[in-house]
């Protein structure tokens, strides 16, 4: 157990026995970090104060008077209605210092849980290349899977390949009928930058040519027949264009585990077995053209919204259908299923769980919203001027960090300018996306993101560098944890931080409140740059090594962190 834990033990067994004593055993109560920084952990009293009967801080004062100092609590007092206690800082140090060194890497986390999750994050169609506005769907999936893997849990993370369906059909029809000379050229050399032309093309065909409009829905009707020429035209074409979206995504270090293709569903029977089973539930209905639907009115779903469809008016399934197929089949390989989804999918996700509720089945995803990214009028625009894509955002963010690196370095060489350039561009957007609340709108802003002063992820990073120089000039050293050493409010200041990694990991696996983690990043940088402007390290006597060991301790949970965030770690900026 982490020091962390042990004194949240200890308060607990404290509360309960002073409950006691004040006659309210039993009494709901729950212990929380206080975020003005009066103490190490409250307990707030106003849940208490009904059944009581009493005011808060009598409740809090009563409490307080009960309750001797004992083992790790230091001090208790009352405040505002808080009962807070504070930690006994030698073995807060002691034990925390212990705790980093040892651990290393796996610092904050915990071992295997043997809990198998599955995130699925991105799955945007591979009709064409992502755009700025998705780009917070990988960021915040890659970013919760990594925490979730710290925490102990056995993690897949999957992107659903939307290889069925009339967008990905044209798309292939487009490739295999439309003449290169008769599109126009891409921006650049990725498949999916080259292949959107296509998709764009045959758009205009159809929409203008009764025929092309026929062909193409011949194809479809092809392939949920289950014609296998057809798929695998489909599938090819859609590789092509994932190809593309995986350099993307490996340029703002996401990997994911697994590809499943959505046509799958329909190979193997199981999409048609949903459509047998839906359709003999108590809630099936039929239009008039045949389509069939659930009538979800009964499940909290209101207006004209009740009507779910899964089936079109020929009888093919839908990707609402498919998504049902999807799901039962990830629930076999999962414990717990989470879907990443932009806001607009909040009511197809309802949808979703109430036809799953209709098949019997007994199990939710876990569904984790965001809002969409934008960006400022007149900052960034494309040649087409339609839309800004995530590949865009990245090259300028890279050109503009290369930029400030050229300004403040003549020491170092071209390529490694570039090298330090790409860790950090590709931080800064990495960071400046997972900062804001998830399901908070958020406006992407250069001076914020590639802010070396700032909240933003070059201050984490340059933090980090400056560890690392620390620790070269200190040659060789001999860690200590000795507390007695380590007294100075700006050391037991630092030493609070970094113990609370474990915790901020938990919230953010857990809660799936990822934003957490680079604002406790920020607030170590911080808080050690404090430290390194107010107490001498490296000129240090008495106090070296210790204050040495810190700095080393401090490297190791920012390195955590800029993993967690899936940002590089450079030694030098």
């Amino acid at each position: 157990m982490s020091v962390h834990d042990d004194f949240e033990k200890e308060v607990r067994g404290a509360t309960e026995a002073a409950l006691g004593k004040i006659g309210a055993a039993g009494a709901e109560y729950r212990i929380e970090i206080p975020s003005a920084g009066n103490a190490d952990l409250a307990v707030p009293c106003f849940q208490m104060s009904k059944s009581m009967r009493k005011a808060p801080k009598a409740i809090a004062e009563e409490l307080a008077a009960a309750i001797e100092p004992a083992g790790m609590i230091a001090s208790i007092d009352a405040l505002n209605g808080y009962l807070n206690f504070t930690m006994d800082p030698e073995i807060l140090t002691r034990r925390t210092i212990d705790e980093i060194l040892e651990s290393g890497s796996c610092y904050g986390g915990h071992g295997k849980n043997g809990i198998r999750v599955n995130v699925e994050h991105t799955s945007t169609n591979p009709t064409g290349p992502i755009h700025v506005g998705r780009a917070r769907n990988p960021i915040i999936g890659d970013t919760l899977a990594r925490a979730m893997k710290l925490r102990g849990y056995d993690v897949t993370t999957e992107y659903y390949v939307n290889d069925v369906g009339k967008q990905v059909v044209i798309l292939t029809w487009g490739v295999n009928n439309i003449p290169p000379e008769d599109v126009e050229k891409a921006d650049r050399e990725k498949a999916d930058h080259a292949l959107v032309a296509y998709y764009r093309a045959a758009n205009r065909m159809m929409e203008s040519d009764p025929e092309v409009q026929e062909k193409i829905a011949d194809l479809l009707r092809r392939f949920e027949a289950g014609d296998s020429k057809v798929i695998s035209e489909v599938r090819k074409t859609a590789q092509r264009m994932l190809d593309g979206l995986k350099e993307t995504l490996e340029s703002i270090n996401v990997g994911l585990d697994v590809y499943t293709w959505e046509s799958r569903f329909i190979a193997d029977g199981t999409a048609r077995s949903v459509v047998e089973q839906l359709t003999a539930s108590d809630y099936a209905g039929k239009e008039d053209d045949g389509a069939c639907y659930l009538d979800l009115k009964d499940f909290g779903i209101q207006g004209k919204n009740t009507k779910f469809t899964f089936t079109r008016a020929d009888g093919t399934t839908l990707y609402t259908t498919r998504d049902l197929a999807y799901h039962l089949d990830k629930f076999k390989r999962a414990d717990r299923v989470i879907d990443v989804l932009g806001e607009d999918q909040k009511l197809g996700s309802k949808q979703l769980c109430s036809a799953l509720e209709i098949l019997g089945c007994e199990r939710k995803p876990e569904a984790l919203f965001y809002s969409f990214v934008s960006l400022p009028e007149g900052k960034m625009s494309t040649r087409k001027g339609v839309v800004v894509y995530l590949d865009d955002l990245i090259d300028e963010a890279v050109t503009r960090a290369y930029e400030e690196i050229r300004s403040r370095r003549t020491d170092l060489s071209e390529e490694r300018m570039r090298e330090i350039a790409s860790i950090i561009g590709v931080g800064a957007i990495r960071y400046n996306i997972v900062r804001v609340q998830p399901e908070k709108q958020m406006i992407f802003k250069w001076e914020d993101a590639l802010n070396f002063d700032g909240n933003s992820g070059p201050f984490l990073q340059y933090a980090y560098t400056r560890t690392c120089s620390m620790l070269r000039k200190a040659g060789e050293f001999e860690p200590s944890a000795d507390p007695s050493k380590l007294t100075d409010e700006y050391e037991t200041a630092l030493v609070k931080v970094l113990s609370r990694f474990g915790s901020v990991i938990e919230e953010a696996a857990e809660e799936g409140r990822v934003h957490m983690i680079p604002a406790y990043g920020h607030e170590v940088a911080s808080t050690f740059n404090q430290f390194y402007a107010s107490v001498p390290v490296l000129s240090s006597d008495r106090e070296r090594n210790e204050r040495l060991t810190l700095v080393m301790c401090t490297r190791i949970v920012l390195r955590n962190v800029l993993t967690c965030l899936g940002m590089g770690a450079p030694e030098e900026m």
